[in-house]
């Protein structure tokens, strides 16, 4: 398959030194709201890069739930190959690619559980089905078959049919703490505009880098 021809050009917009906000949080937030201004399908949708124990990458599309000063908040199973990936290397990369605005966010950092009591609170926040979910999949191990959770899924919905589900042991936040953003902006000719915030000395510092 010859892809050589597939191209676009990148001619929406520019970022200059004179657009950028001194804090990266402010940043991030002001490009996350022009993407959810622009009514783009699950502008949270993050792709996070994890090394697994013997040192192989994977990545996965996992969801935003949380931002702030503080970090990146997304829930999963802390028994998943990501989670065990994250407990023996706790750094990480992920990358928001909004194509409809021809803009990508890259970050890096390092992850950490968050405390229970914020798990249960958007454990509760979520659809019964979702919760219900969480129960049933024992994330990234191999099942014989679909039948299997669906007949699982199936009890636990009868079982807790009229009281409240519990938050699994194994499932809750996990927060990055950022070290690094970088924002990239396409722009023709691929002479796409990057800056990049990088954390040294507890103080930001923002550099150009070439498309």
């Amino acid at each position: 398959m010859d892809l050589s021809d597939l191209r676009i050009r990148y001619t929406k917009d520019s970022f200059s030194e004179a657009d950028l906000l001194s804090s990266p949080f402010a940043q991030f937030e002001k490009w996350f709201s022009e993407a959810l201004e622009s009514k783009l399908d699950e502008p949270n949708a993050m792709c996070l890069a994890t090394l697994s124990p013997d040192g192989k990458p994977r990545t996965r599309i996992v969801l935003l739930k949380d931002f702030s000063q503080d970090g990146l908040i997304f829930y999963t199973n802390y028994d998943s190959v990501k989670a065990q990936g994250m407990d023996h290397n706790s750094n990480v990369s992920v990358n928001f690619i909004w194509h409809p605005l021809q803009r990508q966010i890259n970050i890096q950092g390092t992850t950490e559980k968050v405390d229970r009591k914020v798990s249960e609170l958007y454990f509760h926040s979520r659809p019964k089905g979702s919760q219900l979910s969480a129960l049933v999949s024992p994330q990234s191990t191999i099942i014989a078959s679909r039948s299997i959770l669906e007949e699982k899924w199936e009890a636990l919905e009868s079982r807790y049919q009229d009281t409240e589900i519990p938050l699994p042991e194994n499932w809750g936040g996990i927060r990055i703490v950022p070290s690094r953003f970088e924002f990239w902006q396409g722009r023709d000719n691929r002479l796409h505009d990057r800056f990049e915030y990088l954390l040294k000395d507890n103080d930001w510092i923002t550099n150009r880098l070439a498309p």
